[in-house]
């Protein structure tokens, strides 16, 4: 989903111009990054925590090359999910299982009705005999 079309979502929901829609999400997503970039983490409550961390320098390899690259150290964002969050995410992941189990269940139903299907040979046509032709006559 893009942020078009969260504000066209929220503009619908509650009524305002997608433009006024726009400038309150942009102001909501510039407090987020000030107040990460002046106190370095920020919790909001039922959603989660965006925090800056500092990553330690390391060694990592070119996939190309093959070469040991030394990698400095350097600040990066983290994000730990809120319990709502949570929640509805393992929510998300039970019906992707159901969903798995239901599609390998139809999978194997399939290929079974196929094995009984191809393992029989065809009935012959029901034909008319031509009693004439058979005894030579």
């Amino acid at each position: 989903m893009t942020k078009k079309e969260i504000v066209k979502t929220i503009s619908e929901e509650i009524g305002l111009t997608q433009l006024k829609t726009k400038e309150i999400v942009q102001k909501t997503f510039d407090a987020i990054v000030e107040t990460l970039v002046e106190d370095g983490r920020i919790e909001l409550r039922n959603f989660g925590v965006f925090e800056v961390k500092k990553r330690a320098a390391r060694k990592a390899r070119n996939p190309r090359t093959g070469d040991r690259v030394d990698v400095p150290e350097k600040y990066v964002v983290t994000f730990k999910p809120g319990k709502e969050m949570e929640a509805k995410v393992r929510q998300f992941e039970q019906r992707d299982r159901e969903r798995e189990r239901a599609a390998a269940e139809n999978a194997a139903a399939n290929a079974e009705q196929n094995a009984i299907s191809s393992s029989s040979e065809p009935p012959a046509p029901d034909l008319p005999i031509n009693r004439s032709t058979q005894m030579g006559g």
